[in-house]
């Protein structure tokens, strides 16, 4: 049996790519995709999947209370496994693992979610077999009721663990949103460090921003240097959504710097940029609609 599958993210371009993703994985089926959390509460209780892939940071319900809300309405419930799309730092991940919860750090990574399907396949394997291998599990008397209560006692715990990890991650991002909200309204600049030096650029100079592993570049026609932000989210957070645009999972363009529009590899294209090394930049599949549009090919 494939296992089935939500995926609950506020971006589309997130959401297409996890979907292709998991596609190429095989073995998964998608049975339903939502943009925000008051549709992600209704989805999971009504398909109750094995497995649901959950934005933290969404307009309205964010991931955190959307499990609180399910957890909330049904007691009774199953929780599927949780897998946190997060864009946070390492303290974070850190927590995300002591507390058995698992994560997938933006943008997506091919073999990161093979790993994640493993993990979510043996935890699932391994529940099977302790409601299986109890005894007295399928029979009533004091023996089939000690065993619920110790099964009881367990998804009690793993509730109470997955609160108190919420809890501690919403007070640490929520203070660093706000540092970071803060400092994007009081300025329409990028900080970008360069030549053991912290630069203030305007973003209409930024032509666009890369990452590779874990590393953040910012390219002007003047200069090129690193972000001091952990994700391109973060990033993008800070600039006019007008002017940028999230071309690919490695890559934010400016669109008053693209250059070219070159025809690549079976109908895909390659944006030609203006900066000094005319920097070629993929589109992804799920953009390739979008770039039609905005240049009308």
């Amino acid at each position: 049996m494939p296992l089935t599958a939500l995926i609950i993210d506020d971006e589309p371009l997130a959401r297409q790519e996890l979907q292709y993703l998991l596609d190429a994985a095989g073995d998964v089926s998608v049975l339903a995709q939502g943009t925000n959390g008051i549709e992600a509460v209704e989805l999971i209780r009504t398909h109750k999947p094995d497995v649901i892939f959950l934005d933290v940071r969404m307009p309205g319900l964010d991931g955190f209370a959307v499990l609180k809300k399910v957890m909330a309405l049904d007691r009774r419930m199953k929780l599927p496994q949780v897998v946190f799309a997060t864009a946070f730092d390492q303290y974070a991940v850190k927590a995300f693992e002591v507390n058995a919860v698992d994560y997938l750090l933006k943008p997506f990574d091919n073999k990161r979610v093979q790993r994640t399907l493993e993990k979510v396949r043996e935890r699932m394997s391994s529940a099977v077999e302790m409601v299986a291998e109890s005894p007295g599990s399928m029979n009533g008397g004091a023996a089939g009721e000690a065993t619920g209560g110790r099964i009881a006692s367990r998804v009690a715990g793993a509730e109470a663990k997955l609160d108190a990890l919420l809890r501690m991650v919403e007070e640490r991002t929520g203070a660093s949103s706000a540092v970071s909200a803060a400092g994007a309204g009081r300025s329409g600049k990028v900080v970008v460090r360069a030549q053991s030096r912290l630069l203030l650029v305007d973003q209409k100079d930024l032509c666009f921003a890369t990452i590779e592993e874990g590393r953040i570049s910012v390219v002007t026609k003047a200069l090129e240097g690193d972000s001091n932000c952990r994700t391109l989210e973060e990033l993008t957070d800070q600039l006019d959504p007008e002017q940028f645009w999230r071309v690919h999972r490695s890559f934010v363009v400016n669109i008053q710097h693209i250059r070219e529009v070159v025809p690549w590899f079976k109908s895909s294209y390659q944006l030609r940029m203006d900066d000094r090394k005319q920097t070629e930049v993929p589109v992804s599949r799920s953009q390739t609609k979008r770039l039609r549009e905005l240049f009308n090919l």
